[in-house]
Order: structure tokens, then sequence, then C-alpha cells
């Protein structure tokens, strides 16, 4: 084997051992990015959960408000009409009296 072939044979060797390294460092930063992309997506799906157990619970809220409010109304309606009753109590008192 002459020099020129040693020099060409050693400057590949080194080229494929770059090339290895650079192959093994691009599997290490695509495992790493895999395990991101799967905890990404655990906590995409967490999020997704948790904002559709927020949205039964304002949709309960709202329906909870509502019927808060139509007993509120019937609450005051009854008082208002006690106190009619008791105002034509008065009244009849005052006629017959």
């Amino acid at each position: 084997m002459t020099d020129e072939e040693r020099n060409r044979l050693s400057t590949f060797e080194a080229r494929l051992r770059q090339l290895i390294f650079l192959h093994d460092d691009l599997k290490a930063r695509h495992a790493t990015l895999q395990q991101a992309l799967v905890e990404k997506e655990r906590m995409l799906e967490e999020l997704q959960e948790k904002h559709r157990e927020l949205e039964n619970s304002y949709a309960d809220l709202k329906q909870a408000r509502i019927i808060s409010i139509h007993d509120n109304d019937v609450a005051d309606t009854r008082q208002r009409l006690s106190k009619l009753v008791r105002e034509i109590d008065k009244c009849l008192k005052l006629l017959n009296g």
C-alpha cells in the first residue's frame, strides 16, 4: 500500500468515525425529542380532560344558578303575596270595623 492510499484510508476512517459519532448523536437527540413528544401528548390529554371537567362544572353551575334564581323568584313572589293578603285583611277589618 502506498502512502497516498494510506492517507486516503486514514481520511476515510476519520470521516467514517465522524459520521458514526454524528449518527449516534442524532439518535440520542431523536430519542430525547420522542420522549418530550410523549410527555407533551400526555400533558395535552390531561389538559383536555381538565377542560372537559371544567365545561361540565360550568354547565352544572349555570343550571344551579337558573334553579336558584327561580327559587328566589318563588320566595319573593310568596312574600309579596303574603304582604298583599295581610293588607287585604287589614282593609276588611276596617270595613267590618
